[in-house]
């Protein structure tokens, strides 16, 4: 890699760790090469993506960045991935590494703040952008089916107590 390819590299990376949500760093010592691209499907399907890059391309591109604190966990065969969404990428890492002992996550960042493994975990368990929108849009469309029960409720009401004093006066 020549010395243009290398600066190129290191802008890539500076904007991955600008732009993202989170930022999950693990070892992937031993992974075939099958593995690696069922990971980057994985991360695919949610909107995310996985990088192999230098530590040391990687420790320059992290310099002056919210996410510094990244470079303790730039040591041995690293892989970084990450995701707009601050949760997916932690999501789709942790379950991998559940699938996977050769994928050990080593820690991450979400914005300024460093996370170790028990803080990925804990972000993985957060709910995704989706599932947060989905239930605010089921509180905000519950209320409006209650009213639409409670007012056609007294007209059934009305229809059941006209059908039991039918069936009363029949009888």
């Amino acid at each position: 890699m020549d010395r243009a390819q290398k600066e190129k590299m290191v802008d890539e990376l500076g904007q991955i760790f600008d732009s993202s949500g989170v930022v999950v760093v693990a070892h992937y010592e031993g992974l075939t090469v099958a593995q690696m691209q069922d990971l980057r499907a994985r991360m695919r399907d949610v909107g995310g993506s996985v990088r192999v890059a230098k530590n040391k391309l990687a420790k320059i591109a992290l310099e002056g960045k919210p996410c510094a604190s990244l470079a303790d966990f730039l040591t041995g065969m690293t892989v970084l991935t990450y995701s707009e969404d601050p949760v997916a990428a932690a999501k789709v890492a942790d379950a991998y590494a559940k699938d996977n002992e050769k994928f050990v996550i080593l820690g991450g960042a979400m914005g300024e703040t460093a996370l170790d493994v028990d803080g990925v975990k804990a972000v993985a368990k957060m709910p995704s952008r989706e599932e947060l929108i989905a239930s605010i849009v089921g509180c905000i469309g519950a209320p409006a089916s209650n009213i639409a029960g409670a007012i056609g409720a007294p007209a059934s009401n009305i229809a059941s107590i006209l059908s039991t004093i039918e069936d009363k006066a029949a009888a």
